[in-house]
């Protein structure tokens, strides 16, 4: 190979290798423009420690009690409600045997109820023992009252000038019959002529060999139940609020005898459970009782009518609070409680299912409760009764009236007799609590 070739070759081997390394070096890049300044986040806040859920603290309000039978249930059922809606209350419902007892010897040992379900007659007895306190202490005043309950309620809880309970339902007694046993004929027209009762009675044994009327009080130791006929015959009150008693009027007498004509031609014992079965199985033709039998007789299917009969005692039941709710510091929920369970929504509910006379002013008045039957014929019954007072004096009246209306229907006295011993016996026990 000559030199020439050589020094060819050489040289197209340089130039080869200098194109190879210059397709191996990139072009230059374009410049970017500088990117947008990124605002630096908000910083996130820590988040608040849940605060653990606190349990309820569970209070109980006691209630004693005279309701009963399947008046009670829906009772029962209303404060079931109170409890669903607030958790941790539970009321507790109590029916002492003997609630006047068991009150004096529970209260002062700091025992016993935050609140009784009574019949007002009971505030002045209760509120001289110390046992309730007014609620007009306590935030409860008469422009409330006025507002909210019937005058008779309200002037059944007023005592002395102060607020002693809330009312709940105004009760008095009247006829109830069995249309499917008795007819018009025997029905009275006239709610004072008791001539016409008597004669209606002594005609439907006649003509059934079944007594016309059952009332419990007839030979019991009763005068609640037997008050349409004192009161009808013209006795103003058994006792009044200045402690003067009216049995050793000619009034009284006459209704005494009035009752001896009339047992003659009655069932030979009286009581609630017989008075009840008696009208449910047509074996009397009409029971002496009250709105608190109503529930019973409409759930066994009776058909009946109310018919006013005499002038009753017109009690107003009642919620009243005790010392014990004040010193174990439960006064506010006990007057919540007592607030609700005569509120027009409670007091509706209760009157639609066992036929009571609301002393709720829109609860009376509701167009569904205006409407029922025996509402209608016990409140005829109850316009023309005579109010219970609240005066410490009524205690004294029950004993010696029961006493005598029971030995006179049973013969054991004459009436004259026996409405004089009952009469002193009243002063008796008055001039005791002077």
């Amino acid at each position: 190979m000559s030199k020439k070739f050589f020094v060819l070759v050489s040289v197209m081997l340089i130039a080869m290798l200098v194109l190879s390394a210059c397709q191996l070096i990139a072009p230059p890049a374009v410049p970017t423009p500088p990117a947008e300044p990124v605002a630096p986040e908000e910083p996130v806040a820590p988040e608040e420690p849940v605060a653990p859920v606190e349990p309820v603290e569970e209070v109980t309000i006691s209630i004693w009690h005279l309701w009963d039978g399947a008046y009670l249930e829906a009772i029962t059922q209303a404060f079931r409600d109170y409890e669903a809606a607030n958790p941790g209350v539970i009321i507790d419902l109590s029916k002492p045997e003997d609630v006047s007892s068991a009150l004096n010897v529970a209260i002062p040992a700091g025992e016993g109820p935050d609140i009784i379900g009574w019949a007002n007659d009971k505030i002045g007895e209760q509120a001289l023992l110390g046992n309730i306190v007014a609620l007009s202490d306590y935030g409860v005043d008469m422009a409330f009252l006025n507002e909210v309950y019937t005058e008779s309620g309200v002037n059944g809880v007023v005592w002395m000038d102060k607020i002693w309970g809330l009312p709940e339902t105004m009760e008095g007694i009247a006829l109830v019959a069995n249309n499917a046993v008795v007819t018009e004929e025997y029905l009275p027209a006239d709610p004072l002529d008791f001539e016409g009762l008597l004669a209606a009675a002594e005609k439907f044994k006649a003509d059934t060999g079944n007594a016309l009327i059952c009332n419990q009080g007839f030979g019991a130791e009763d005068a609640y139940h037997m008050s349409p006929i004192y009161f009808g015959f013209g006795v103003p009150s058994y006792v009044d609020e200045e402690g003067v008693p009216f049995l050793d009027t000619p009034e009284a007498l006459a209704a005494g005898e009035w009752l001896v004509k009339l047992a003659a031609v009655s069932l030979a014992e009286n009581s609630y459970d017989i008075c009840n079965a008696a009208l449910q199985e047509g074996r009397v033709g009409m029971w002496w009782t009250g709105p608190w039998a109503i529930a019973g007789l409409e759930e066994a299917g009776v058909d009946y009518s109310v018919i006013p009969m005499g002038r009753p005692f017109v009690g107003i039941k009642t919620l009243m609070l005790t010392t014990n709710a004040i010193e174990r510091e439960k006064t506010d929920i006990a007057l919540d409680v007592m607030k609700y369970f005569t509120s027009a929504e409670v007091q509706k509910e209760l009157s639609l299912v066992n036929k009571t006379i609301p002393a709720q002013i829109a609860a009376l008045e509701d167009p569904e409760v205006a409407q029922l039957p025996a509402v209608v014929g016990f409140g005829k019954a109850l316009a023309i009764g005579v109010p219970m007072s609240p005066s410490p004096f009524s205690s004294a009246q029950w004993g010696p009236v029961g006493r005598a209306s029971a030995v006179i229907w049973t013969g054991a006295q004459p009436p004259d007799v026996a409405l004089l011993e009952a009469h002193a016996a009243i002063e008796e026990a008055v001039a005791g609590m002077r």
